[in-house]
């Protein structure tokens, strides 16, 4: 099972990339856990300084924008 992290505050973007990496690993049919993180503390500990950001697997693959749904699953596959 895949474990994607959501690192972001909840703002629009960070729910947008929720939604996106969640329709991404929905088809590649892959079993995930979605996990949003808002506590700043914790998404510092990423060394993630821009949100949003997306953590596969406890690895930062992207921060600062929202990836389009083809860069996600390949991020995510």
């Amino acid at each position: 099972m895949k474990k994607l992290q959501i690192l972001g505050t909840g703002c629009p973007k960070c729910q947008k990339l929720a939604e996106l990496a969640e329709e991404a690993a929905k088809s590649l049919g892959i079993d995930y856990e979605l996990e949003k993180i808002t506590d700043i503390s914790k998404i510092m500990s990423f060394g993630v300084m821009m949100t949003p950001a997306l953590a596969v697997d406890g690895q930062v693959k992207v921060a600062g924008r929202v990836p389009s749904l083809e860069e996600l699953k390949q991020m995510i596959s």
